[in-house]
């Protein structure tokens, strides 16, 4: 298990916005269509399984995910792979209130399970989700957008 957590990516920011306003951010599907990923559909309840698919340098890449856990404004998690590739991983949010700013960790481990192919690069991970969540969710949770 050590190893797995070597190879994770870690993002961790913090927002000037309530946990309440960043966990509806990450769990609301409207919310999450203006900033994430244009998911047909999204409920944090473990179990709800999604999918989505993004265009990247002319390949499309179908994810396929399953919520694993979830704890009201405080962490939601689920597992993320590609259909028809191998491997499987585990993206995790966790949130905690630091006055009325929002702490944000996202942990994504178990990439090293993914083809070992210039697409799925850890730091195209971490390059990836440095932008996701330092930019556009921070965009989107302070009003800034």
């Amino acid at each position: 298990m050590k190893n797995q957590l070597a190879e994770a990516v870690i993002i961790e920011r913090t927002f000037a916005a309530p946990v309440a306003r960043v966990w509806k951010a990450l769990t609301d599907v409207e919310d999450m269509r203006r900033w994430y990923f244009d998911l047909k559909e999204f409920k944090p309840e473990v179990g709800f399984e999604f999918d989505f698919s993004v265009e990247h340098q002319g390949m499309n890449y179908h994810h396929l995910c399953k919520v694993t856990e979830e704890i009201p404004q405080k962490k939601i998690a689920y597992t993320w792979r590609y259909k028809g590739e191998s491997g499987d991983s585990l993206v995790t949010f966790e949130l905690s209130a630091d006055g009325n700013k929002t702490k944000l960790r996202l942990t994504h481990e178990g990439l090293e399970t993914f083809p070992k192919t210039p697409a799925y690069a850890r730091k195209k991970f971490e390059a990836g989700w440095t932008e996701i969540i330092g930019s556009e969710l921070k965009q989107f949770v302070e009003g800034k957008a």
